[in-house]
């Protein structure tokens, strides 16, 4: 997924989206764009740190079986600039770490940026627990729906994996508000379906693409 600048206009047909999707439902819907959900700069190092340990053992060994001679002193700073070479990569290619940090971890990450989302924008605390969290990390090319009680309980999962596979093919082709725009009247049918509007329709949460 690409990571460019949402403009003005796609923020303002985002909102409006909501807003529309909103007026046929007593559900809220709030969306949150991520362009990372972690740095991964430790986790990488780290990964890093014991490839360089197994390689370095690796050629102590062959030096000895090969009747090779380092001083010791040599041997350590090549370590230390090895390693240091290392950390400036980490440092100025971030594209590099995500290389190195293993999908699962990437997806983890990016699952608990969501729930963190979730419970600090509030979307949990809907006077019926109808809240529900559009997420979406371009780094790590995830995308979640985070659904409050109220609406897990009645919506099952093959209808929003059917939402976050629009989310996910959108953001493939740099349409990333586009994706947006179709989840969230996708997440209003249901709503609309499961939840209708009642007769005082108070709007609890903004109606904004929130960017962190």
């Amino acid at each position: 997924m690409k990571a460019r600048t949402i403009t003005p206009q796609e923020r303002a047909r985002v909102a409006s989206a909501i807003s529309t999707a909103e007026a046929r439902t007593s559900g809220e819907i709030y969306c949150v764009l991520a362009r990372s959900s972690s740095s991964y700069f430790y986790a990488a190092a780290f990964i890093v740190f014991v490839a360089l340990f197994i390689v370095s053992m690796g050629a102590a060994l062959w030096l000895e079986a090969n009747w090779y001679t380092m001083r010791l002193p040599v041997f350590v700073a090549a370590q230390i600039a090895a390693t240091v070479c290392i950390l400036l990569l980490l440092a100025i290619f971030p594209s590099l770490r995500l290389l190195l940090v293993p999908r699962k971890f990437q997806f983890l990450r990016a699952h608990d940026n969501a729930v963190k989302q979730f419970l600090a924008r509030n979307v949990h605390v809907t006077a019926v627990r109808t809240g529900v969290l559009i997420f979406v990390s371009l780094a790590e090319r995830y995308a979640e729906v985070v659904a409050d009680s109220g609406i897990s309980a009645k919506v099952g999962q093959e209808e929003w994996d059917g939402v976050i596979h629009q989310l996910i093919n959108h953001a493939r082709r740099d349409e990333v508000a586009d994706g947006f725009v179709v989840a969230i009247e996708m997440v209003g049918a249901l709503l609309a379906k499961h939840f209708p509007p009642k007769a005082v329709n108070p709007n609890e949460l903004d109606d904004h693409l929130v960017e962190i």
